[in-house]
């Protein structure tokens, strides 16, 4: 494959993961928790707690749902701060590694010297890998909260699952450093093929 198509393909996995990361950060339904035929009630056959970075609500079957938003930053529990923390880091490293290596792409001619372009699209595939790991380590701490609270047989409060926004997530940091290995490979095989160019009597004065 060209390293323009690898580098081409780089960039659409790392922007399709980042959309993924931010679309999960807004959406509903962290966790989740369902109640229904308890104590015979013949008001609600059935609920549904669940919860964001952001509120958390009930809803019951006949979809009225009420809602409570999470107060300033410092009264929430620390866990979900840090879980915001990270996500919010990966998505500010995310933007900084489109930035570089969009400058230095074979495709685009706004680099400089292909010597800076490729140290730009170096240092861009490091910060996309970056970004997916501090996003998937939030999801991984948030996945850990609540599993923790799940299986633990002396918590005697509320169990919730997990919701399909943090697996959204993860497919998302996935796509993020799978697309950011292929702009360091694309760049490792521009240096390799540029040093197999180099005539031997040169690289024996130069690297010996």
């Amino acid at each position: 494959m060209k390293i323009r198509a690898v580098q081409i393909w780089g960039f659409l996995l790392a922007v399709l993961g980042w959309i993924f990361v931010a679309c999960s950060m807004a959406m509903e339904g962290w966790k989740i928790s369902s109640i229904g035929g308890q104590g015979g009630s013949a008001v609600i056959k059935v609920g549904w707690y669940w919860s964001s970075l952001w509120r958390a609500c009930f809803t019951d079957s006949s979809s009225t749902s009420n809602c409570y938003d999470f107060p300033v930053l410092w009264s929430v529990e620390g866990y979900l701060q840090i879980v915001r923390a990270l996500l919010m880091s990966g998505m500010g490293v995310g933007v900084l590694a489109f930035i570089l290596s969009l400058v230095g792409m074979e495709c685009t001619y706004i680099g400089g010297k292909d010597k800076e372009k490729n140290r730009s699209v170096f240092t861009g595939g490091i910060c996309h890998v970056t970004s997916g790991m501090l996003a998937a380590s939030g999801y991984a701490l948030y996945a850990q909260h609540v599993s923790a609270e799940y299986f633990n047989p002396r918590f005697d409060g509320l169990e919730f699952e997990l919701g399909t926004p943090l697996f959204l997530g993860l497919s998302g940091c996935a796509f993020q450093i799978t697309g950011g290995i292929f702009f360091l490979v694309s760049v490792c095989r521009l240096w390799s093929q540029t040093y197999s160019n180099i005539p031997r009597s040169i690289k024996s004065v130069t690297f010996t």
